[in-house]
């Protein structure tokens, strides 16, 4: 996906989708188009090219320039060509000598107000004011420039304030590119116009600077300009590109296409793919700017070994390093038995990367003891769809919701979390769509410019159940199911034993409300909203799933959406949004353990035999332990050996004590990741990781969409993370041959059915593709699942009770703990933190509602101490209305903070996913860091000690 910086067709309009077409005649050519097709549109797609400078085919046309205009035969005047539809019968003309005037005069005052420094400004090469200025033919300005033109803004200040990009004033043209793309890509309208005629100029808020001003830096805004007014600072410093490469984002499970622009191997910027499927090229500040962290000064490039925890790195050679690991695992299997060692997949790797590392641990330690991330996260997602429709994926494409009618937010924060989609369904709420949103936290979408919800079910953290069950019991006892899509699609008899359940009075928004304290009006309102409301999707995070049910409320959306029929179909579903960008790839290769590959159980002995043919060795037909219990494993003294790729267990799992305490029971932890992070400090064995700019394969974000991932540049450490897991698996015996990611898909591929259908050489082709995809699907694979009838065959109801969390509030922890993301940062911040991004969020604060920190004597921006039965840490509050009384909130993005030094061993009851949204807490005001606060800090500055001391090996350090 390499090429030399083609020109992208840029229509100038949107496409119109239409049944009619109308045919009509540009410049002596006939053109045939949708109708409301605009006539730029029409001329661009039969190859003829009008000038343009406020149009851009992701905009709705706006008719300012006025480089556009057009002749049309039998009308007066000079016609706009964006805002002009195409009519049929019209004979159209782009160029003739009276338009060729005009234009020359328009470009004309545009560059009498614009700096004449073309050689020297950083657009020079990529500036669409000066291609206009070459197609219109101006050779001089009759009026000057500057101020030689009298008044003019070429002295303009420049806005430097944010720290990826400049505002230079001096080059706006005011074409209003920039507010409208703010306004209709990002949804933000942090832009406007400030003044009037001549004085008229682009303002982020009142006029404030772009770091005060409401702009989250998504780029929009940048990627549309015309002009250098807002450019890049790293174009600034490094010039332009001269190649691209397209490749997938690592961060959210969004997935956005990009485009790395490059000089040689250096990333110059990179910019959102405008055929990217999952964000069609719309990004955010994370993917568009977040990238420096790959070339940071802290990556650490070479392998290193140490004998105890305590005592200085040293560093050696690839091959050192990987006979030291192997042959400490296989002291430790002579020593406590097979099982006595494990894996943890990582869902920032690729699907091949991921692949190899379960297909590590089983075939080459010899046992199943393989996890992943998404157990502390959407673990119960795979559960509970799993139960329910069969498989353990969303349904829906991201674009699906544009055919939303009423959007259901269950747990989720999508404008900080999954920003990109996040402006999809801004702009559908804009559109008229309804809005519901369960969440006890007052986020972003519950009212923002142009957006609020109908509903807001602030329930108590832990209540999620308790509300889904009130909102089907109106449904049921309403008769607002759809009864004609139950009897076809679903199983009658759980279907049956579920509606006696539901229907029970003990399920009433009157009987919950004090449970989950929401009104019984909002519920009842919201449920019939969701049911007679037209297409009702719904869309959930970790607020579902991070739950002692949350298996159980996964299971209960499922059955809301199947009572009402919203399944099958665009506009409807059920979709988890996933948290990492590989996650649902991470579980999709087998990264429980209890699964293979495609979610198949290991006990199942023909799937077993299918891969035992395929690896040469014979596989443990029992699952092996999930991550909670390889910690227990570890302090009983059973479990000794780890490898963990790409995941920091002791900043992101719950229970941070317990977790270290695991970790330093452990006699050999190899770490295979960029930096030396929290679960870093712990190890034996460091393995440099590479970034996802670093290496060949593919992501699967949380639509099920598989997407190229293409290496820009070498690799670091000169290994790819995947030949990293290769070189480990020989040094332990087992044989993994394998010259490129290519032929590991490959492998992927005929051992999966849902992926028998993917080849790099197609998702290249096409963009990319969506599981399941073999030969019962069309040549992409499956946009929207569960079109005819369920994976499982027939839709299982399965019933919910409300079981009350373990974590209640009592006079010694009088409130609840809930936690969450913010949009700069980035889960446990190794990325984001080492880019400038910490300038909008550089500490974890904790939010606290105005009535507790009365109570509590706390005013905004105290030191407060927070308790729980688990620990305690010392955060800064913020005081804010967006909590509740009775609840507080803070981010994870620091490890100094501890957010999860307070939560528990609170868990999921099918899957063991934590409850990281429910602690019972007491916060007060306090003047110094916790203990623990002090020891974490006492212990990391000697591994940043240890670390900097490493030495170069000798042959007794690895021996």
């Amino acid at each position: 996906m390499l090429n030399h910086l083609k020109q992208e067709i840029d229509y100038g309009t949107p496409q119109r989708e239409a049944g009619v077409e109308v045919t009509l005649e540009i410049d002596g050519f006939d053109v045939t188009v949708p109708q409301g097709t605009s006539l730029m549109r029409a001329a661009m797609q039969a190859g003829i090219k009008v000038p343009k400078l406020c149009a851009t085919d992701s905009l709705e046309p706006f008719g300012s320039c006025r480089l556009c205009l057009v002749e049309i035969e039998g009308r007066r005047g000079f016609p706009a060509s964006c805002t002009t539809p195409a009519e049929a019968g019209m004979k159209v003309r782009t160029q003739t000598p009276r338009l060729q005037d005009l234009r020359k005069g328009v470009m004309e005052l545009y560059i009498s107000d614009h700096p004449l420094d073309c050689l020297t400004c950083s657009a020079n090469g990529n500036c669409e004011l000066q291609d206009m200025a070459g197609v219109t033919g101006l050779r001089n300005v009759r009026y000057g420039v500057g101020a030689a033109a009298g008044a003019h803004h070429c002295d303009a200040k420049k806005d430097e304030s944010n720290p990826y990009f400049t505002y230079d004033a001096s080059k706006c043209i005011v074409c209003n590119r920039c507010v409208r793309a703010c306004e209709e890509t990002q949804g933000t309208f942090a832009l406007t116009i400030s003044g009037r005629g001549f004085g008229s100029r682009v303002s982020p808020g009142q006029d404030q600077p772009f770091m005060d001003s409401e702009c989250v830096s998504c780029g929009a805004c940048v990627e549309a300009c015309p002009t250098a007014t807002l450019q890049e600072k790293s174009i600034i410093e490094l010039g332009q590109p001269e190649h691209s490469i397209v490749t997938t984002c690592a961060y959210c499970g969004v997935g956005c296409g990009f485009k790395a622009e490059m000089k040689g191997s250096e990333v110059v910027r990179m910019v959102p793919w405008k055929d990217g499927k999952a964000n069609e090229g719309h990004s955010c500040v994370k993917g568009r700017f977040a990238w420096g962290y790959a070339t940071h000064k802290d990556r650490i490039t070479k392998p290193m070994v140490r004998k105890r925890i305590t005592d200085p790195w040293t560093e050696v050679s690839w091959d050192e390093a990987f006979a030291y690991a192997a042959s400490e695992f296989r002291r430790i299997q002579s020593t406590y038995g097979r099982d006595s060692v494990g894996g943890i997949t990582s869902s920032r790797c690729t699907n091949e990367e991921t692949y190899l590392v379960q297909k590590l641990v089983r075939a080459a330690f010899g046992n199943n003891n393989v996890d992943t991330c998404a157990r502390v996260c959407h673990s119960p997602t795979g559960y509970g769809l799993g139960q329910t429709y069969g498989t353990s994926a969303g349904t829906q494409t991201f674009k699906s919701v544009e055919k939303a009618d009423v959007i259901l937010v269950i747990g989720a924060n999508p404008t900080d979390a999954h920003p990109v989609f996040a402006s999809r369904m801004k702009k559908r709420l804009r559109q008229g769509a309804k809005l519901i949103v369960i969440d006890p936290r007052r986020i972003d979408l519950v009212k923002s410019p142009h957006v609020h919800a109908e509903y807001h079910l602030q329930l108590r953290p832990g209540t999620n159940v308790a509300v889904v069950s009130a909102l089907a019991h109106v449904i049921v006892t309403e008769g607002l199911m759809d009864t004609a899509f139950i009897a076809e699609r679903c199983d009658t008899k759980s279907f049956q034993s579920w509606l006696e359940f539901i229907a029970r009075p003990e399920n009433s928004p009157e009987a919950m409300e004090s449970v989950c304290g929401v009104p019984a009006a909002d519920l009842r309102g919201a449920a019939r909203l969701y049911a007679t409301g037209g297409n009702a999707a719904i869309y959930y995070g970790l607020g579902v799933t991070e739950h002692a049910q949350g298996s159980t409320m996964v299971m209960g959306i499922a059955n809301l959406a199947m009572a009402t029929g919203n399944i099958g179909r665009e506009g409807v579903g059920v979709n988890p949004l996933r948290g990492q960008n590989n996650v649902q790839g991470s579980c999709d290769m087998g990264s429980f353990p209890h699964e293979l590959p495609g979610y198949r159980h290991i006990s199942d002995s023909a799937v077993r035999g299918e891969f035992e043919a395929a690896w040469g060795v014979n596989l443990d037909p029992e699952p092996g332990l999930r991550i909670p219990n390889m910690f227990d494993a570890a302090l009983d003294g059973s479990f000794k050996g780890l490898y963990c790729q790409g995941e920091d267990i002791v900043q992101s799992d719950p229970d941070t004590q317990h977790v270290a305490a695991a970790l330093s029971a452990l006699e050999c932890i190899v770490v295979q990741d960029l930096f030396l992070n929290e679960t870093a400090k712990y190890a034996h064995v460091f393995l440099p990781g590479s970034s996802f700019l670093e290496k060949d394969g593919t992501f699967t974000n949380a639509e099920r969409r598989i997407s190229r991932v293409c290496k820009v540049m070498p690799p670091k450490a000169g290994l790819a993370d995947w030949e990293v897991t290769v070189r480990f698996a020989n040094a332990l015996g087992y044989a993994m041959r394998y010259s490129h990611p290519e032929e590991i898909m490959q492998e992927i591929a005929a051992l999966t059915p849902t992926f028998r259908g993917v080849t790099y050489a197609k998702i290249e082709r096409l963009g990319s593709l969506q599981w399941p995809c073999n030969d019962q699907t069309g040549e992409a694979g499956t946009e929207i699942m569960h079109v005819d009838h369920f994976v499982r065959g027939k839709g299982r109801f399965i019933i919910t009770q409300y079981v009350p969390s373990d974590e209640k509030v009592t006079r010694k922890f009088p409130l609840l703990l809930t936690t969450g993301r913010i949009l700069s940062q980035y889960n446990v911040g190794a990325q984001t933190r080492r880019t400038p991004n910490s300038r909008w969020h550089d500490e974890d604060r904790l939010e606290i509602h105005p009535h507790d920190a009365e109570e509590r004597g706390i005013r905004d921006g105290d030191w407060v101490g927070i308790q729980s039965r688990a620990g305690d840490t010392v955060l800064r509050a913020t005081i804010t209305e967006r909590v509740a009384p009775g609840v507080v909130y803070t981010t994870f993005h620091f490890p100094e903070s501890g957010a999860n030094v307070i939560t528990t061993d609170s868990s999921d009851w099918a899957t063991n996913c934590p409850e990281y949204k429910v602690t019972a807490v007491q916060v007060m005001p306090v003047a110094q860091p916790s203990r623990w606060q002090q020891e974490y800090g006492q212990f990391s500055t000697m591994q940043s000690a240890l670390l900097e001391g490493r030495r170069t090996a000798t042959p007794e350090h690895v021996k």
